[in-house]
């Protein structure tokens, strides 16, 4: 028998990832989520480990020196990449077994990419002078992503060749893929924050991208895996600024 597997052939896996303040329970880390996300909808059995870091472990010292949350282990096999990680279990947790996540287009794995940098520069910007234009340039990624989600992608006008809007419920479809896992988890941070310091919330005219949300956070593999809102807000407490009066 290969000693590398457990009796019944499957994969030894065991996810480490950021623990919250009380140590407890999932932290604040889009990437951990992200991972996370993927296993779960792979339907693999793997073990959770949450990694509190003010006291890093002896077990984080001797599987991962110098390296962050998230990481996994997969049959004694250490990985640290959160890109590589997604690859490789994109490539090796495959059909027929397991679903694959990857996207049909390419145009789905691009979706949102800009969201998260002009978020960080609209949030971290204390100056009330610059706030409008930080924020118009923070909305027009929201526009876009809008935009692409109510577009109809090809084998929606295969099927209604009139159809001007999408009804998919997600960025490539019907189904969550490694897309959804990349940008979801950076859409809750951006939805949690923006309410606190700029009482900001997502227009409801954004139709596409409120619909998204709206589909995602019903399903277990996302509102299962995302923190505590407060524990998002205790991680941005020190690079959030309120607008100065």
């Amino acid at each position: 028998m290969d000693k590398e597997k457990t009796e019944d052939n499957k994969p030894r896996i065991e996810l480490f990832i950021k623990a919250s303040v009380d140590a407890e329970s999932v932290g604040n880390c889009p990437f951990c989520q992200r991972l996370f996300m993927i296993l779960w909808l792979k339907g693999v059995n793997f073990t959770l480990t949450t990694v509190d870091m003010k006291r890093a472990p002896d077990v984080l010292k001797a599987l991962a020196p110098g390296s962050q949350p998230p990481f996994l282990l997969y049959n004694d096999e250490v990985k640290t990449d959160t890109n590589k990680i997604e690859e490789f279990l994109e490539e090796t947790l495959a059909p027929p077994e397991y679903p694959k996540l990857c996207c049909r287009y390419k145009e789905s794995n691009g979706a949102g990419e800009d969201i998260f940098r002009k978020f960080s520069a609209y949030i971290k910007n204390p100056n009330p002078a610059l706030n409008d234009m930080l924020e118009k340039k923070f909305l027009s990624t929201l526009v876009s992503l809008n935009m692409y989600l109510e577009t109809p992608l090809p084998h929606e006008l295969d099927q209604n060749p009139s159809a001007t809007e999408s009804s998919r419920l997600y960025l490539d479809g019907d189904n969550l893929t490694l897309a959804d896992c990349n940008l979801l988890p950076k859409l809750n941070i951006v939805k949690v924050v923006c309410k606190k310091y700029r009482d900001f919330s997502i227009p409801p005219v954004l139709k596409g991208l409120t619909q998204y949300l709206n589909n995602a956070y019903k399903q277990d593999e996302f509102r299962y895996t995302c923190p505590q809102d407060s524990e998002i807000l205790i991680a941005y407490h020190s690079v959030a600024k309120y607008l100065n009066k």
